[in-house]
């Protein structure tokens, strides 16, 4: 399985932007997707996830309310929609998929992971 994230860039603050990760590979639809971010100097972390099947998201505490994942699973594509951006979003973002076990935060629980797309929050 290959994932590819796209649709970073540089926006100022208060300012929405959307991310995609398409999934190559068979098996997405099998399982759930996760994006991630790092920001320099610090430790990659969880952002949100989603279920294989969408009914089930789970969020940081730092994004809630702001950001979005939903799935396509007919075009194999997970998106992160980021809204009410702030600079402390600053950062790369990655896409994982299929976790095992239930530490979805846990970025040591994730099987594949995208290249990573960059996101950069001005003020």
């Amino acid at each position: 399985v290959q994932l590819q994230a796209c649709g970073g860039g540089l926006v100022q603050a208060g300012g929405s932007l959307r991310l995609s990760c398409a999934a190559s590979g068979r098996g997405f639809r099998s399982y759930s997707m996760g994006w991630f971010r790092q920001a320099p100097g610090k430790e990659r972390e969880f952002v949100a996830t989603i279920s294989w099947i969408g009914g089930t998201t789970y969020y940081a505490d730092s994004v809630k309310g702001r950001f979005t994942i939903s799935r396509d699973n007919a075009k194999n594509t997970v998106y992160l929609q980021m809204n009410s951006l702030k600079p402390e979003d600053t950062a790369v973002y990655y896409c994982a998929g299929a976790v095992v076990g239930g530490r979805y935060y846990d970025t040591s629980s994730w099987n594949y992971w995208g290249q990573g797309t960059q996101v950069t929050v001005s003020s």
